[in-house]
């Protein structure tokens, strides 16, 4: 594929991130637990965040998968890795170790009554025992745990991904190209997802856990190499973008589908359900590949602006959700109106912090994983 710079992509990334905020700050409002409740929770939520989950964080990794191939393409081995601990590596400890997510599990201790004082009193239990496990540590960042594993999936990969570079790699993609560049081929590529997750859900509380964002990190890394894959050729692009509503049309079908399963009582790690919640996820990514591909091709100053915003809102995102939240915890208001007061001060506590305390200042954006303007 060309080395042209891919808008659609970064538009996708935009609206990604968009997405995971709404996916956040509807979680004050669901019946899982979480890092604050509102009071009242709402059964409806449920289904909303369920939706999201089947295709929300494999998208970020299909879109890193085809950001590691242009990144590859542009720079040497050793400059790869030193972008990717830079931009990913610093901000996780950064944001793990110090700035926010002792934060976050102060007040998820203070709000279930595990601990009574001030932050700066929680500092130093923050680091006694590991989170999940009965301590506070929180060894995978929280939501930073996307950071951590991608890096992690960014160095194993490297060789995997260096070999598929080199001229023997190519001819073999490009047999891939040949084979898989037709609606129904392009579905076929979800068969190694399929396997993993089929194999990975026999053990829901090993490699099969999905505690970061539903889905067990071996099918995160399928979809990382599926990302890297379809970046390899201009004919992968096209058969998504002519078979957009295809896919989409076969996104509905089988959610609707597995709801109908999922009530009529079937298990939900069973090997049926861990089928379709893989096609089904690859279907919906592909559907909205396609529909930003075909309308979403030009840049623009809001695009330039966000597409740069994107990490450092991540990387804040939760926190500040988590925070407002904490302090909304006892306005007596039903989710109609208190989700969206949620919504609009939490985006703007995270423009503001990033405008006028990371943007403009070449430490602070060294920290949050952003070159130098």
């Amino acid at each position: 594929m060309s080395n042209e710079r891919q808008y659609d992509i970064d538009w996708l990334r935009v609206l990604a991130m968009g997405t995971v905020f709404v996916f956040h700050c509807c979680r004050f409002f669901d019946t899982d637990g979480w890092h604050v409740k509102n009071p009242r929770l709402y059964g409806e939520m449920d289904i909303f965040i369920g939706f999201l989950v089947q295709w929300m964080m494999p998208l970020f990794f299909v879109l890193s998968g085809i950001s590691s191939f242009y990144a590859l393409s542009l720079k040497g081995t050793g400059q790869f890795v030193e972008a990717r601990l830079k931009r990913l590596g610093i901000p996780f400890v950064l944001g793990t170790f110090i700035l926010l997510i002792p934060v976050q599990v102060y007040i998820e201790r203070t709000t279930g009554g595990q601990f009574s004082g001030t932050l700066w009193q929680f500092y130093p239990e923050y680091f006694k025992g590991w989170y999940g496990f009965g301590g506070n540590f929180a060894w995978m960042g929280l939501h930073l745990w996307y950071l951590q594993v991608l890096l992690v999936f960014s160095l194993v990969l490297l060789p995997l991904l260096l070999v598929l570079k080199k001229p023997k790699g190519e001819a073999g993609l490009a047999h891939m190209v040949r084979f898989f560049c037709s609606p129904g081929g392009l579905l076929l590529l979800a068969t190694p997802l399929i396997m993993v997750e089929i194999l990975v859900s026999q053990d829901p509380d090993g490699v099969g856990m999905r505690s970061f964002g539903g889905w067990s990190v071996l099918t995160y890394l399928c979809f990382f190499l599926l990302g890297y894959i379809l970046a390899f050729s201009q004919d992968f692009k096209k058969g998504i973008i002519k078979n957009r509503y295809f896919f989409l049309l076969c996104g509905v079908v089988i959610t609707v589908l597995g709801v109908f399963l999922l009530e009529r009582g079937a298990p939900y790690n069973g090997v049926l359900m861990a089928f379709l919640r893989s096609l089904n996820s690859w279907c919906w990514i592909l559907g909205w590949m396609g529909l930003t591909g075909r309308y979403l091709i030009h840049s623009n100053k809001f695009l330039r602006y966000a597409n740069t915003a994107v990490l450092p809102f991540y990387i804040l995102h939760q926190s500040v959700i988590v925070v407002i939240a904490f302090f909304l915890i006892k306005w007596e208001a039903g989710v109609g109106l208190k989700l969206p007061v949620l919504g609009i001060l939490s985006f703007a506590g995270i423009m503001l912090i990033y405008e006028f305390g990371i943007r403009r200042f070449s430490t602070m954006r060294f920290l949050f994983g952003l070159k130098n303007r």
